[in-house]
């Protein structure tokens, strides 16, 4: 050990309100008595990660160690270092971590990722910063990450986005519609509404922007403001007192708003609109979903959503690509055609007439026709004539003519050199 402190009473004390606030299966006290060189490192580390990161991802971490080293100092008391853990720990720790409760019964898969992903993280720096109790290497694997669902954005289609857009106009309290009507002609986040600054409208050229706060992706950006929510703004500048928090929008007492209050004032919107629950995040959903289908780039609603990689932007495109679309509408047309009434067969053909299909999609068979289109595949066409057990004769001659007349008569060319084979061996033979 290189000295670094144990966890103290002082350490535990410092944690954010949040974190004290968790379930405490395992308080540090208890991991200090069990494994104190376990407990020093993880300190130690945590101490660290305060430097860098947000509280919130202190308080995950925090949780998430806490929570392994009660798996491991009671599947295995004579593991009391980092160093000593192995990969039967881990594995301990995976099974009791997927009979978790969550919300829903156990954890989500979500969840599941997110405490492994920070517990390798955690292995990773302590391993690369040299640390003195670390073990030889990561135990945790890319194998052991559950396969995440990637569920659709839950987004308001147009009927019942216009639906609440139109109650949203006639909202009794101003500062909730003001509220509302941010979020869901700009698509921010609840969090960043809540600490828009009060001076976060600027006026650059001719165009109003929002200055949305550094928030959940550690960036800020410029959203352009529509002239309707300059006005709102603007009328809320001027009957509303100096804030005392020094944010756009604020409590009564002052205080900014939380995300529990935001949510209260979106569902009451949709209540009255009579369109039943809808998040504040749905609105920011609904804005993207809108902006793509009306050919907005990718790239151009990125910036306005903040989002760091294409990648997160691509979700939208899934819900509605209108390439594929405009693709899918294009072909279906002549797909569909195949099954309007066709142009009878002449009635001397063999078999019944057939008109459920094109005429020019029927394929001659010995006793009646095919009626697959020609588009599609069919790993049975010809099947008996290429069997080695098929035979014929000279008596099906006109038949196997007519069969390569009409294959050939319709660029069936696979078809026409089979009969035109079977024909020619009938004359070698006869």
């Amino acid at each position: 050990m290189s000295g670094q402190p144990f966890p103290s009473a002082a350490f535990i004390d410092d944690q954010p309100a949040a974190a004290r606030r968790l379930p405490q299966e395992i308080s540090w006290p208890q991991i200090i008595v069990a494994a104190p060189q376990m407990a020093a490192t993880m300190a130690r580390y945590l101490d660290q990660l305060a430097v860098s990161a947000r509280p919130s991802t202190v308080v995950s971490v925090d949780l998430t160690l806490r929570q392994f080293a009660r798996s491991v100092t009671t599947s295995d008391p004579t593991c009391r270092t980092m160093a000593q853990v192995t990969r039967h720990h881990f594995e301990d720790y995976k099974r009791w971590l997927a009979r978790r409760p969550g919300k829903h019964g156990t954890l989500s898969t979500t969840t599941i990722s997110c405490r492994l992903g920070l517990l390798r993280t955690f292995f990773e720096r302590i391993i690369e910063w040299g640390y003195d109790d670390a073990p030889a290497r990561v135990p945790i694997f890319a194998g052991d990450f559950p396969d995440r669902d990637e569920p659709l954005p839950k987004f308001l289609d147009d009927p019942t986005a216009a639906k609440f857009m139109a109650s949203l106009a006639t909202d009794p309290n101003p500062r909730r519609r003001l509220m509302v009507e941010i979020l869901a002609r700009t698509g921010i986040r609840s969090g960043e509404l809540s600490g828009l600054d009060d001076d976060a409208m600027v006026l650059i050229g001719d165009i109003h922007w929002l200055r949305i706060p550094v928030g959940k992706l550690h960036n800020d950006r410029y959203v352009p403001l529509l002239p309707m929510l300059v006005e709102l703004i603007d009328h809320h500048h001027a009957t509303r007192p100096p804030p005392r928090s020094g944010r756009l929008v604020e409590r009564d007492d002052g205080r900014p708003f939380d995300r529990r209050t935001i949510h209260r004032y979106v569902t009451a919107v949709a209540k009255r609109a009579g369109v039943g629950p809808v998040h504040p995040h749905q609105l920011r959903h609904t804005l993207a979903t809108q902006v793509i289908n009306r050919g907005m780039s990718l790239e151009a609603i990125a910036a306005l959503l903040g989002h760091r990689s294409m990648k997160m932007t691509m979700t939208y495109a899934r819900i509605s690509d209108r390439t594929v679309a405009d693709e899918y509408f294009r072909v279906t047309n002549a797909v569909e055609a195949n099954y309007q009434p066709g142009t009878p067969l002449h009635a001397d053909t063999a078999g019944p007439i057939m008109t459920g299909l094109a005429a020019d999609h029927h394929r001659l068979l010995g006793n009646g026709h095919c009626t697959r289109p020609a588009a599609l595949d069919c790993i049975h066409e010809s099947i008996c004539e290429n069997c080695g057990f098929f035979e014929t004769g000279p008596e099906f001659v006109p038949v196997l003519i007519r069969q390569r007349d009409h294959a050939t008569d319709h660029d069936q060319h696979e078809r026409a050199r089979l009969f035109t084979n079977l024909l020619d061996n009938l004359d070698t033979t006869q």
